[in-house]
């Protein structure tokens, strides 16, 4: 295999089973030396005492990689700094991010209680920010220091956060905010050397068994190889993207933008509103379905 990674470092977060296991081990092929981040959780989130980090490290090491385990909640904020530390005194330095922990608690949206809610955000949105917020001071110092790192973030949204998904509110907004919080970071830490991307992978894994019939989804490896690109120098100039995969399929996703418009010249009398928004509303393109509609 190429050595796209060569002489990278990488974090992945969640990556002790699923799509984050396929991430670490497809990095690892590549040359990258990797964190293997994983709390052992079930899929609800509930501790279980496992440590499959273990055994994703292991792999890596037969294979002749480096790697090392993590066992971080990376929505903790001290230990998601802490994990940052480890990969800079493990193997001297952080050039990529992968975060993709995450577990759901699917309700429909009045059977939902407030622990499920909060839970689910804090895993997923802010599972995504604590770690990207300390990686992201990290390469800002290197580059004050004159010592500007080819960084790569690759977040993980997904198309329940792109389009909804019937039966996932808590789990659709908090994947719709993990797009926005992808934008906002390639914006602002450009000025570094930092490209930052998402991904909205398709997958059969213990999280869509539940939710879906998987027979016919992709596996869980067959997003990985995009991310390994993402991560790589050659990838520099795409940041800012959100990407679906779906096995075979690559899609670049067309986030919200301006549609049609009017300009009433003056603030709108409520009895003319109706009128107006539905001849807007006939030009604009249809929203695609929300999955399980």
């Amino acid at each position: 295999m190429s050595k796209l990674l060569e002489g990278r470092v990488a974090i992945v977060t969640g990556a002790g089973r699923g799509i984050g296991r396929a991430h670490a081990l497809e990095l690892a092929a590549h040359g990258a030396a990797v964190v293997v981040n994983d709390y052992g959780v079930s899929l609800a989130g509930e501790d279980t005492g496992e440590t499959p980090a273990e055994s994703v490290v292991a792999e890596i090491e037969a294979a002749g990689g480096r790697a090392v385990v993590n066992t971080a909640d990376v929505a903790d904020f001290a230990q998601a700094a802490a994990m940052v530390e480890q990969a800079v005194s493990a193997f001297g330095g952080l050039d990529v991010l992968v975060n993709n922990a995450g577990f759901v608690r699917d309700r429909m949206l009045v059977n939902t209680s407030e622990e499920e809610w909060d839970a689910v955000i804090r895993v997923h949105l802010k599972g995504h920010f604590a770690p990207l917020r300390h990686a992201g001071a990290y390469w800002r110092a290197e580059s004050k220091a004159g010592r500007t790192r080819a960084a790569r973030v690759i977040n993980t949204s997904s198309g329940a956060g792109l389009q909804g998904s019937v039966g996932q509110a808590t789990y659709s907004a908090a994947k719709a905010g993990i797009a926005g919080l992808t934008l906002v970071a390639a914006q602002e830490m450009g000025r570094y050397g930092v490209t930052v991307n998402a991904i909205a992978p398709v997958a059969r894994t213990r999280m869509t068994e539940g939710a879906f019939d998987t027979s016919a989804m992709a596996l869980p490896e067959d997003n990985s190889p995009i991310v390994a690109w993402l991560a790589s120098v050659d990838a520099g100039d795409v940041t800012g993207r959100v990407i679906e995969i779906e096995g075979s399929t690559i899609t670049v996703e067309n986030g919200w933008s301006h549609g049609p418009s009017r300009d009433h010249g003056s603030r709108w009398p409520a009895d003319q509103v109706g009128p107006a928004l539905r001849e807007l509303l006939a030009q604009a393109p249809s929203p695609e379905p929300v999955y399980g509609a």
